[in-house]
């Protein structure tokens, strides 16, 4: 499928190295699917963005499929992102533009995040759920509805394990910090504690993370404290992204977050945009169903 490009966008960082892994991400699912043509770009911090990444993967293509290869949509995925396809579209007419979804925080990564947990249990010699607390460290973002689907995640988990308390915590922006929730957790008798970071990649942020954890463990000696690693190379994620993209030349077309949106449009004309609007983007149905087990523990 020459005439066909998949262009992967992601965020990007003032860490090198998390820039690089990316482009690796991109040449391993390329050896996936040897057939195809894949490409990266990334939105800020790094040499190619995103409309040098659209001018390149138009180049002898009939059709572009962007990916955001970003977990939550932010106002990078919702306003940055439609934005430069829009420009590319404008300077590539007879090149189809198609967008897919963000990866989101659906079952998918669920099932990632999962076996991230279920690794930091083992590193702690699988304690009891009951005494052991888990926190989902997340970026965080001005976007109320970016920070509310890894907040929905929080309570996947907590609804799938036996822990007594699943916390969301996040690295910046918004509240609140990991150093409040730990001390939280410590306070309603957590003996042992996994964190386990929502990142695709190293980066800046998963610097800092280390560093913080380093800190609370002497804050807290009699504390067992388990943090997790970036996930971005985890089979799953492979996966997910074959699903987001399906067969090149018969995928559906599709709308990435806010692509097409008339709150999107108007501010453009008005250069302001708020994404505190009501509307709301639809979810895509789940393809299976999933059944939850009950919580019956006794209050703290």
């Amino acid at each position: 499928m020459n005439d066909h490009t998949i262009l992967l966008v992601g965020h990007g960082s003032r860490n090198r190295e998390g820039n690089r892994e990316i482009l690796q991400f991109a040449a391993q699912w390329h050896e996936r699917h040897p057939d195809w043509r894949i490409e990266a770009c990334f939105i800020e911090h790094a040499e190619i963005l995103l409309d040098e990444g659209l001018d390149r993967a138009a180049r002898n293509a009939r059709r572009v499929t962007v990916v955001p290869f970003i977990l939550n949509a932010a106002g990078h995925v919702k306003m940055e992102l439609p934005a430069a396809v829009s420009r590319a579209r404008a300077h590539h007419p007879r090149v189809d533009f198609v967008c897919t979804r963000h990866l989101g925080m659906g079952r998918e990564m669920l099932a990632v995040l999962k076996v991230q947990l279920e690794r930091l249990m083992q590193q702690l010699a699988s304690p009891d759920p009951r005494t052991t607390g888990v926190i989902l460290l997340g970026r965080g973002s001005s976007d109320a509805g970016a920070n509310g689907e890894l907040a929905r995640m929080t309570r996947w988990v907590f609804e799938d394990y036996d822990h007594d308390l699943v916390d969301l915590a996040f690295t910046s922006i918004t509240w609140p910090r990991l150093e409040t929730v730990v001390q939280r957790q410590v306070r309603l008798g957590m003996t042992q504690i996994c964190i386990v970071p929502v990142y695709l990649f190293s980066g800046v942020l998963m610097d800092r993370i280390k560093a913080q954890t380093e800190r609370l463990k002497t804050q807290y000696p009699h504390v067992s404290l388990a943090l997790g690693t970036h996930f971005g190379f985890d089979e799953g994620i492979f996966d997910l992204l074959d699903i987001r993209v399906g067969a090149p030349g018969t995928l559906a077309d599709g709308l990435l977050e806010c692509d097409g949106c008339k709150y999107r449009l108007a501010a453009e004309a008005e250069h302001l945009h708020d994404h505190s609007h009501t509307h709301v983007h639809a979810e895509p149905a789940q393809a299976h169903a999933h059944e939850h087990h009950h919580h019956d523990h006794a209050p703290a």
